[in-house]
């Protein structure tokens, strides 16, 4: 049988330039190459600017996950300096980057991975009431109701006649959707509910952070202040609409989110066994959880899971990661076949590809603007999953409950985890644990508010006088996508090196020197058994690497000249 060769580009919806070429044969992925197709070089602009505005810069890096960066950044010059900030900062920061990550997870499922699984048009042709009374029998949601069902089925229906809208360019009859009519029309309705929730929760980084995106930051705390008698402070008012919204972001994941995932999980159970990815798998603590230096705390601390071994936690030590350029538009005087530390990296473009338009990438030894970074030379699987099954591992009761009931209704063990499916739901499982973790940190910030505490901003090391002559410092931050960290050196209060480990450069990452591949194409080609049963209409291919929730750069969009779609190409 022939070999096909076979390029999706782009592959994300929405979240910057990922191309994916394949090598298919059989109905089975036999060869495949991730390959970020755009460079833009934020380590390159921030050299030489002042580390206070660092976060500001950084942020930039992705239009999605933007405060992620953010505190990364902050968290890394605060350790260069020696900078501890106040317990209600602190907790600030929690609530800021737990609720976008809640934002970010459900967002995700729903606009970017849910119709990998849901037929848009079958929903068409469901009865509402039947719909509703499936509804009913996974959740109380209150707008489960036979009536805002059918008005979700003429919304779409009416938008047909121009190409489904928002919901044109679909593989819909696709022959691998499973889903009942009911079940697509509940999902849909579900996801057009989600632009409306997002839009509010997300209200609560304007309170405690002044805008979103990009909210703001402050190097030695946060830029807000808390006084409950001052009308543009955080005060009583501020403080119940916040308890609102984290009420509105717990009752959506617990009555719509997680029941969906299981829901629509269950009549695809295979997909726990397919784009099952890197064995060893790294979390540097749960959720939103962020640190200065090399982390160590948190309810759930840092470590990793070894080559398949599941049940057995290792610590992390960051002097064992490096980052590789073999397969990356890259140079460095060390060569390409030297891995470097992210204390010695340097971002030196070098593009040698082919000249645009071009029809594969993967026939040249370097494809991909992404660098492969490894940890003791292992490729590194980072993401939900990862901070599931380290916990897991290290036998933290709360998240082997959870993961456990889940896995029991699902029909698998922890290391089904590793798949399609599990990483799909290992977010919507960990998204119930961050809402309740959020109630945790909001009444520990009432109670410290209660007892006057209310400081936001430790002003002692502000200026760049008190600061050594020279400086490196680390940030870690567990972002939705996985483990981020920013690495920062100072020299006379100016910033001399700076570089950034971000979860899709872990998991999107090229071939390294000795061949091994990145997450996303072990789980397409590592055990040769990955479906593909339509070239022409991967939509196999698309669940798999959506699973991971790619970002490549999210804040740039891929146009296309005189408008249309990007299509599919097959050679």
């Amino acid at each position: 049988m022939a070999r096909e060769r076979i390029v999706i580009d782009p592959i994300t919806r929405i979240e910057g330039h990922l191309r994916i070429e394949l090598e298919s044969e059989g109905g089975r992925i036999g060869n495949a190459w991730a390959c970020a197709t755009q460079f833009r070089g934020i380590e390159r602009v921030l050299q030489g600017r002042d580390p206070r505005d660092a976060w500001a810069f950084a942020q930039r890096i992705c239009g999605v996950c933007t405060g992620v960066h953010a505190i990364a950044s902050v968290r890394a010059v605060e350790d260069a300096i020696k900078c501890k900030i106040p317990p209600c900062a602190e907790l600030i920061r929690s609530l800021v980057s737990g609720m976008a990550t809640l934002q970010d997870h459900v967002m995700h499922f729903y606009h970017l991975h849910a119709l990998d699984w849901v037929d848009v048009m079958s929903a068409l042709k469901a009865d509402p009431a039947a719909t509703s009374r499936l509804a009913a029998s996974l959740s109380p949601w209150p707008n489960n109701s036979a009536t805002w069902f059918r008005e979700v089925q003429k919304r779409v229906a009416d938008s047909a006649g121009g190409g489904l809208g928002i919901f044109a360019g679909g593989y819909w009859g696709h022959p691998a959707y499973r889903l009942p009519a009911e079940a697509n029309l509940m999902a849909l309705a579900h996801y057009l509910e989600a632009l409306s929730w997002q839009r509010e929760i997300i209200r609560l980084h304007t309170i405690f952070a002044g805008k979103n995106p990009h909210p703001n930051y402050l190097v030695g705390g946060m830029a807000c202040s808390i006084n409950l008698d001052n009308q543009i402070a955080i005060n009583r008012v501020r403080l119940d609409e916040i308890a609102g919204m984290i009420d509105q972001a717990r009752r959506f994941v617990l009555e719509v989110y997680y029941p969906d995932v299981l829901a629509i999980a269950s009549f695809y159970p295979e997909y726990a066994a397919i784009g099952v990815s890197s064995p060893t798998l790294l979390a540097t603590g749960e959720s939103a959880y962020s640190c200065s230096g090399a982390p160590a705390g948190g309810v759930v601390p840092a470590g990793l899971v070894l080559d398949g071994d599941y049940g057995t936690p290792h610590p992390f030590d960051p002097k064992k990661i490096a980052e590789f350029i073999s397969s990356a538009w890259y140079s460095q005087p060390e060569g390409d076949r030297q891995g470097l530390h992210p204390w010695q990296g340097r971002t030196e473009p070098n593009y040698t590809g082919p000249k645009p338009p071009f029809k594969e990438l993967s026939d040249h030894p370097k494809y991909t603007w992404c660098k492969a970074p490894r940890y003791d030379g292992r490729a590194v699987q980072v993401g939900p999953n990862a901070r599931i099954m380290v916990a897991c591992a290290q036998g933290h009761a709360e998240t082997v409950g959870l993961a456990g009931e889940g896995l029991a209704r699902l029909g698998g063990g922890v290391a089904a985890l590793n798949s399609t499916l599990g990483r799909t739901y290992c977010r919507a499982l960990e998204s119930v644990l961050l809402a309740r973790r959020m109630d945790q940190w909001f009444a520990q910030l009432n109670e410290r508010i209660r007892s006057g505490d209310v400081a936001t901003f430790n002003p002692e090391l502000w200026e760049p006088s008190s600061w050594p002559r020279q400086a490196q410092g680390t940030g870690f931050m567990e972002a939705a996508r996985g483990t981020l960290s920013h690495w920062i050196e100072i020299e006379n209060g100016r910033i001399s090196r700076y570089q950034a480990v971000v979860p899709s450069t872990w998991n999107s990452s090229g071939r390294d020197p000795g061949g091994q591949m990145g997450p996303f194409e072990q789980a397409l080609a590592g055990d040769g058994k990955h479906p593909l049963s339509d070239p022409k209409r991967p939509i196999e291919v698309l669940r798999t690497i959506h699973s991971f929730d790619p970002c490549e750069s999210c804040a740039v969009h891929l146009l296309v000249p005189g408008g249309g779609g990007v299509e599919v190409k097959v050679q």
